[in-house]
């Protein structure tokens, strides 16, 4: 099963967008197709940025996929790492990815150091199609 770690922004541009990349991904996470990893850092983070009026969201709705990512996910205690990010708020989902062997997927990979580790939705979605 292919890991992943989701930053909160695919999962808002997958609620805002039901036909874009980030909710084809959320739909392999849906399916059981992805094996999701966080921490308790991110699930704070998605249930704070979810919960924003801007993006007005259906609490409930949202709440349920922050609580099915959390049942079926395999929740990781990170090694921390010593690297300096533009957004400290972003490194939590590195070193989830890291310490757990995942892709990261974003929509902002300009945010973290360059790697296989971190890609687009797009790139997660060829990775995905290529292993079936």
């Amino acid at each position: 099963m292919i890991k992943a770690v989701l930053d909160t922004n695919i999962l808002v541009s997958a609620l805002l967008s039901p036909s874009g990349n980030p909710a084809k991904v959320l739909d392999h996470v849906l399916n059981g197709n992805i094996t999701i990893c966080f921490d308790s850092r991110i699930i704070a983070e998605n249930q704070d940025v979810l919960r924003r009026p801007k993006f007005g969201f259906e609490w409930k709705a949202a709440r349920q996929v922050v609580d099915y990512i959390v049942r079926t996910g395999i929740s990781i205690v990170p090694e921390p790492i010593s690297d300096v990010f533009e957004d400290e708020d972003d490194k939590k989902f590195y070193e989830v990815a890291q310490s757990a062997g995942a892709y990261l997927v974003t929509g902002n990979i300009k945010h973290f150091p360059r790697g296989p580790v971190v890609i687009s939705p797009q790139e997660f979605l060829s990775i995905l199609e290529s292993s079936r």
